[in-house]
């Protein structure tokens, strides 16, 4: 894989020399100088660099891009640099897809935004990029295409958003739409809740998806430090009624430049910085976050695209060796993105896993190495960075379970899940679908005590890998102790014990298809196991008694991703 990237940057360096260099294509300066780009052909001589932004409306996460496009491209003409200055389409925001067939669109939507930055680069060869986003698919999907394209490059995070005025974030609206549904909350108070809990433009507040990779992407040294916690607003006056955007952000978005500079000038490439231990560093520090589950997912899905074998039982092993020292939103209620930074951000929780972790801090980064980040990070601050003594957990806060119902193993976000139910028994509850399971819930069908089923959700069942927050909000709004388990994911907001990714999947054959209800299945943290407690036998005598899978998905972009989607624990990447 490696040596296919190398020949696709190759190619590009040819591209960028035969617009530049061959007169016999001065077409391509007629048109660069049309567009704005270059004034006159000496200009041909300065970097040539992408800037490559994903601004949208639709995603308050990406609401306030332009703002920080418009930063990086004065920057970086400002050092010297022409600048082509592109905006993608396909971004999904996960809070709108959630609970309809839009969500389903989601994690190929990763896939998609991969395509396009290949596409743009391949068409218009540059010296290196500059990527601008934000939230769930489109920062694994910016990272992917650094490892195929493999030109300079530096990622760019928009920051996360403030929380409301008392604490409140996404999550806190979805659980409440749970306790109105059971009578806890008047449709008034949740009306007036959804309406106040999120002030302002960002990825949204908590250790989500979007910040958990944003936090991610500088680990690995694709990013600046500071990347993921940086928020993109602060308040404007003391009531918090006003937000304006953070004058930090827009110095890491110029900082951001001078480094895409850098790397363009040395030749640092993705795949000079993408390898075993950088992926390992980073799932340390995920662990040391207590980061979202579906960071197991992108983590993977980069792997592949940089060529590099990473085993699922792996995760397990770091995790044995990480304490989580963090818990943010939704495992800390209380805690968010914006408290995390006051208190040193991802280069503080470093500072202090380093002692008992084997964090390599000399691997090649954007902005040089880790250890000369960490050796001016703050100390843990004891309260929402504890020490490597009193840590929330003596594990990460991740785990990797295995057993008869997960083969190819499934994930659980360990820092989300209350001690007393890290080992639990139950009957099953099963459902078809998402949309069956939220209805159910809603209705009161699964009850304390009980592990919720829900499966042909997989990247090929969906099709898509939807998340479940709907049905997981609902369970915890309600108050119901149940377990759930799913082949397909979760929001980085889900809480509670919830067990996602479970491979194979039901669509591909798997034994969660076997499952029926009131079947007991066991499941316990501590050992990694995920069993049905039901014969060999009698789960292959139900497997040959299903009748083959019929995709839901006949036609369009999705019907081809279903038709090429890999397992959950190969990320869900397209063949």
């Amino acid at each position: 894989m490696k040596a296919v990237n190398e020949g696709i940057a190759n190619l590009r360096e040819k591209g960028r020399k035969i617009i530049t260099e061959d007169r016999r294509l001065l077409a391509a300066p007629g048109l660069m100088k049309a567009a704005g780009v270059i004034d006159t052909l000496a200009d041909l001589k300065k970097p040539l660099v992408t800037v490559v932004n994903s601004y949208s409306t639709q995603i308050p996460g990406h609401a306030h891009l332009n703002v920080i496009g418009e930063t990086v491209v004065a920057a970086l003409k400002k050092l010297g640099c022409n600048v082509w200055y592109v905006n993608l389409g396909g971004a999904v925001c996960d809070g709108i897809a959630m609970g309809h067939f839009g969500m389903k669109y989601s994690l190929p939507s990763r896939e998609l935004i991969t395509d396009q930055i290949e596409t743009l680069l391949a068409a218009h060869p540059c010296d290196g990029w500059l990527g601008i986003g934000n939230c769930d698919k489109i920062v694994p999907g910016m990272l992917n295409a650094m490892a195929r394209v493999n030109l300079p490059a530096v990622y760019l995070s928009g920051g996360a958003m403030l929380a409301g005025r008392c604490g409140e974030d996404l999550i806190t609206i979805f659980e409440a739409v749970g306790k109105n549904a059971v009578g806890k909350m008047s449709d008034a108070d949740l009306d007036a809740l959804a309406m106040r809990a999120l002030p302002g433009c960002g990825s949204c507040a908590g250790m989500f998806t979007a910040n958990s990779m944003n936090c991610l992407a500088e680990v690995l040294g694709l990013a600046l430090p500071g990347n993921g916690t940086i928020t993109a607003e602060v308040w404007a006056d003391k009531k918090k009624t006003k937000t304006k955007i953070n004058p930090d952000r827009l110095a890491l978005a110029r900082a951001a430049a001078q480094t895409l500079l850098r790397v363009v000038e040395k030749n640092l490439r993705p795949l000079d910085i993408i390898n075993e231990a950088a992926l390992t560093n980073a799932l340390i520090a995920d662990m040391a976050m207590g980061g979202s589950s579906n960071t197991i997912l992108h983590t993977l899905a980069l792997a592949k695209a940089a060529g590099v074998k990473f085993d699922l039982r792996r995760i397990n092993a770091i995790s044995r060796t990480t304490p989580c020292l963090c818990k943010v939103a939704p495992s800390r209620p209380e805690v968010h993105i914006e408290d995390l930074h006051r208190v040193g951000g991802i280069a503080a929780i470093l500072r202090e896993v380093k002692k008992v972790a084997p964090f390599a801090d000399r691997l090649p980064t954007v902005s040089g190495e880790w250890r000369q980040a960490l050796a001016t990070a703050p100390a843990a601050d004891g309260d929402i960075i504890r020490t490597v003594k009193k840590p929330f957990t003596a594990d990460g806060g991740l785990a990797v379970l295995f057993g008869n119902l997960a083969p190819d193993g499934a994930v659980v976000k360990t820092a989300g899940v209350e001690e007393a139910m890290k080992t639990f028994t139950g009957p099953a509850v099963v459902f078809d679908s998402q949309d069956a399971a939220f209805a159910g819930i809603l209705r009161g069908k699964v009850k304390d005590g009980d592990v919720a089923v829900v499966r042909y959700e997989g990247p090929r069942g969906g099709p898509g890998m939807q998340e479940m927050l709907s049905p997981t909000a609902a369970l915890v709004g309600a108050g119901v102790k149940a377990a759930l388990i799913t082949d397909g994911r979760f929001s980085g907001g889900t809480r509670g014990l919830c067990i996602g990714h479970v491979s194979p999947e039901a669509a591909a054959g798997g034994v969660i298809a076997a499952v029926k209800d009131g079947d007991t299945i066991e499941i316990d943290t501590h050992k990694n196991l995920l069993r049905l407690d039901v014969s060999d036998k009698k789960i292959a005598k139900r497997l040959k008694k299903l009748p083959p899978f019929a995709t839901k998905i006949k036609g369009g972009w999705l019907a081809r991703y279903a038709a090429h989607a890999t397992s959950a624990s190969n990320g869900g990447a397209m063949e």
